[in-house]
């Protein structure tokens, strides 16, 4: 009897979901395939009281899944994307994504006033320094507000009638529309002009270096399109050495070339240092690379020099 395949997620609602869509296109793809999702608590869920940047980054939403898999109680991880870090541990390996989803970041205000309409000193919800500084680049009159928590706390706190309501938060469009959510956008925000994190909107496929079982049972849900985005992307996250912790932008269009614009935020004078390469999608990485090569030769290189990650907290 063929052993069913596991799938190692996050409890949330969000990773659920994505964990469930991967499911269901295995048994589709592989008639008679059992698949079963194993629920793992992480330290990113553990931590919730403080801002991202500030307890470990963002490896802390993947790294009990990663040991999981490694001592094969799992045999693949489902995670966003842009929740793993550019280098993964040794014996695991990306398999291709999916078809990728809308990468846009999504405003959610409490009247369903875009971000230009919102109120003077309004206070809005996020715990990415880089939705931060875009948006206090466009509005400085803006008070940013730091909140962690599922889509459906956040999205509560904008929405709701609960304690300490906000005017606005910021979310991933991705994750509103796979929950059903997409009515609460009050504005999706231009991914050109408010650069997305790395990989938003994209689903990371990890499995062990060596299953080669896993690898031929995954390989058909790879999409083409999203697989040059994400490795252009990560490319850029790569070349930079990148965490959380820095208010860093990456996204790409891709088609027969592949177009990456790159962000780098100055959190002291809300510049963004923006630039943007382009080449055959073959190259995905070479251009990833070079946009990563253009930032630091600028200001961005003096800017990169001065973020510390924070260390992990203690469990």
């Amino acid at each position: 009897m063929t052993p069913p395949l596991r799938i190692g997620t996050r409890r949330s609602a969000l990773a659920l979901w994505q964990a469930n869509h991967v499911a269901g296109l295995l048994r589709a793809g592989h008639p008679g395939l059992e698949v079963t999702l194993v629920e793992i608590t992480t330290q990113g869920d553990r931590f919730l009281q403080a801002p991202l940047a500030e307890v470990g980054g963002k490896g802390l939403f993947v790294q009990e899944i990663e040991q999981a898999l490694l001592r094969g109680e799992v045999d693949l991880a489902v995670h966003s994307l842009k929740d793993l870090p550019a280098e993964m541990p040794a014996g695991l390996v990306l398999a291709a994504p999916p078809p990728r989803e809308d990468p846009r970041d999504a405003l959610v205000s409490r009247h369903g006033a875009g971000l230009a309409a919102l109120p003077e000193g309004a206070r809005v919800g996020t715990s990415s320094l880089r939705r931060a500084v875009q948006l206090r680049a466009r509005r400085r009159d803006l008070r940013i507000v730091s909140i962690r928590g599922n889509v459906q706390t956040r999205l509560e706190r904008a929405v709701g009638a609960g304690k300490d309501p906000l005017d606005a938060v910021v979310l991933a469009q991705a994750g509103l529309t796979r929950l059903g959510l997409h009515g609460q956008v009050s504005e999706s925000l231009d991914p050109d002009a408010f650069v997305p994190a790395v990989g938003q909107g994209i689903l990371g496929l990890q499995r062990r270096v060596d299953d080669r079982r896993v690898a031929a049972l995954v390989g058909p849900l790879g999409d083409r399109d999203a697989e040059v985005a994400a490795r252009a992307e990560r490319a850029l996250l790569a070349r930079l050495g990148a965490g959380c912790h820095v208010p860093l932008g990456g996204y790409a269009r891709q088609g027969d070339r592949v177009k990456l614009v790159a962000m780098l935020g100055d959190p002291e004078t809300l510049q963004l240092h923006r630039v943007e390469r382009e080449g055959p999608a073959g190259e995905a990485e070479r251009v990833g690379r070079e946009a990563a090569d253009a930032l630091l030769a600028g200001d961005g290189g003096r800017l990169l020099a001065s973020f510390r990650p924070a260390p992990p907290p203690e469990s």
